[in-house]
């Protein structure tokens, strides 16, 4: 049996900071569900708690992104069971997020949708090239995993096989599945999914019309350097925030 934990007891410093992670969360996925980034049971978005680190904040199996308020997240364990909440978790969320969170303790949240064409773009089983300002985000800082790729991830081992290929870096393609971003923030790792979605599509456009220009690797390098950074990627988030606090402030309850 899992063993509850009780939030009412936590100091008022993590309450509040859990509660912060909690909104943000929320938002982050009415954001995924109102970009389209939503396919069935598919996606997660997973957050640290605050007090207890081996333990994270999670979206429900099979709820709509464009649902989910604060409290219908669930707090699961390493071992996959919900300790808070009372529906089911997807397995696949459990088993892929849990390895990420376990082998990068400082990863505060990693997103994950089957995104259109984030998941064209992984069937390549290639990294993107420099070929946008935005793509410059990725440079140097995206790898490609081919691990489990294509194959329903359900057993702890195989979840850590992916994540020992994810050992650094903010983004990954999981050939033939689709994206993963981490961040120290939700704000951040959601940003850096809708980027690296869009990034995938512009390589995906441009490959078709022609064969793109690549930027020089050292203006690739100075520019993820000032637009690759934490804080761009909760600057980038808080438009999107602002806009969904406005449409969906059911997201809070």
């Amino acid at each position: 049996m899992p063993v509850p934990v009780n939030l009412a007891d936590s100091p008022p410093e993590l309450a509040a900071e859990r509660r912060h992670r909690q909104e943000r969360l929320a938002g982050a996925l009415r954001i995924f569900g109102q970009l389209g980034f939503g396919e069935g049971v598919a996606g997660h978005i997973t957050a640290r708690d605050p007090e207890w680190p081996d333990h994270f904040w999670v979206n429900p199996f099979a709820m709509s992104f464009n649902r989910v308020r604060v409290s219908d997240l669930l707090l699961v364990n390493h071992g996959g069971e919900v300790v808070h909440g009372d529906r089911p978790v997807n397995r696949a969320a459990f088993v892929l997020h849990a390895a990420i969170h376990a082998r990068r303790p400082e990863v505060m949240a990693a997103a994950h949708a089957h995104s259109p064409h984030g998941k064209a773009f992984s069937s390549l089983g290639r990294t993107l090239d420099p070929i946008t300002q935005d793509c410059c985000i990725f440079y140097n800082d995206l790898c490609l995993i081919e691990a489990e790729g294509g194959k329903v991830v359900l057993e702890p081992e195989a979840g850590l096989r992916f994540a020992d290929h994810f050992l650094e870096g903010k983004a990954a393609i999981h050939r033939n599945h689709g994206l993963f971003t981490v961040a120290e923030t939700v704000d951040a790792a959601a940003f850096w999914f809708i980027a690296l979605e869009r990034c995938c599509q512009s390589h995906l456009l441009a490959a078709a019309a022609g064969t793109p220009l690549l930027i020089r690797d050292e203006w690739a390098a100075y520019t993820r350097q000032h637009i690759g950074t934490p804080q761009a990627g909760c600057f980038g988030f808080a438009s999107y925030w602002d806009d969904i606090l406005a449409s969906d402030p059911d997201l809070l309850d």
